[in-house]
């Protein structure tokens, strides 16, 4: 499934504005300093950081590079995923997606809670979501099993 481009971009830069503001204002600070590519209708950066894994700002994806082509692959399907949550929820994203997402994946409490009970980052529904919403638009499959433990 995929929306034409230009009803995907109409949707992103209006009733998803807030998120696709703030990230294209770091897609456009982070040009030149770090490899860009369009992966399907989004917009990829790849910000190798120890200790980063990715982000989506509605058609933008800034991510970490350093963990070898089938984790890419997969983080990149994942993330479009989230991008089309945005184009769903639009300005809910944040307080539905985006605040949880980034909760579950910071907060001492939650990283503990995972490692403790051996449960997978991707059982919180943000990002089992996103896995199952990434791979259905992109048509790709995830190559590694992690993206498929939830």
């Amino acid at each position: 499934m995929r929306f034409p481009k230009p009803l995907f971009y109409l949707i992103q830069f209006t009733w998803a504005l807030p998120q696709n503001l703030a990230g294209g204002v770091g897609y456009l600070a982070l040009r030149g300093k770090y490899p860009q590519e369009r992966f399907h209708q989004g917009f990829v950066t790849y910000v190798a950081k120890k200790g980063f894994g990715g982000v989506s700002l509605g058609c933008f994806i800034f991510m970490n590079p350093g963990r070898g082509a089938e984790a890419t692959h997969d983080t990149r399907v994942h993330e479009f995923g989230h991008c089309v949550q945005s184009l769903l929820l639009g300005v809910l994203y944040w307080p539905v997606i985006a605040i949880p997402s980034f909760l579950w994946c910071n907060l001492p409490v939650c990283i503990r809670y995972r490692k403790e009970k051996g449960v997978s980052y991707y059982k919180l529904y943000t990002e089992g979501w996103a896995n199952r919403w990434g791979t259905k638009w992109t048509k790709e499959r995830f190559l590694t099993d992690e993206y498929y433990h939830v």
